[in-house]
């Protein structure tokens, strides 16, 4: 099966987490980082402002071996970054007022592409965002936690949720 191909019959459970403050996003990001799946996956990152979106993404660049600086794409819409083995594109699509506005800027062909596509804001892209591998919804509790639930839309995304479990690094 494609690591892309969308999961058929019941889909798997999500997972769902905690974290109290960074230290657990970080530890959340490096679990992440280690799992191969992650090499050709595109992940949606839902959350209101400040849920901590970019946060993760940040973390996880640095688990991946990303130096330098790493900046919010909120106004230039992509970052490329890469390491000697892996390209990474971000993508924040806050400001997009019209999904057509993501094939005018010609992300086929960066999302045709081998490498990990992380996408903020993936709703403002409408319809036109069809292989995602997994989607990462964070809530901000009134106790100011953050409140995770992963979904897997593809065996690539079931493949990242099984290394969120601290029994499978």
């Amino acid at each position: 099966m494609d690591s892309h191909t969308a999961i058929v019959g019941t889909p798997a459970q999500p997972w769902r987490g905690t974290w109290r403050n960074e230290s657990d996003t970080e530890a959340f990001a490096q679990r992440l980082a280690n799992c191969p799946a992650l090499r050709n996956a595109t992940l949606t990152l839902h959350g209101d402002l400040g849920a901590g979106k970019t946060t993760l993404v940040r973390y996880l660049l640095r688990a991946l071996g990303v130096n330098g600086r790493i900046k919010s794409p909120t106004y230039a819409v992509v970052e490329p970054h890469s390491t000697p083995d892996l390209s990474i594109w971000h993508f924040d699509f806050y400001r997009f007022s019209d999904p057509r506005e993501w094939e005018d800027a010609g992300f086929r062909e960066l999302f045709a592409s081998p490498g990990l596509k992380l996408v903020e804001w993936p709703e403002q892209a409408g319809d036109a965002l069809t292989a995602v591998d997994m989607g990462l919804h964070i809530h901000t509790d009134e106790e100011g936690q953050r409140q995770i639930k992963v979904i897997a839309h593809s065996s690539t995304g079931q493949s990242l949720i099984a290394a969120l479990s601290p029994h499978s690094t």
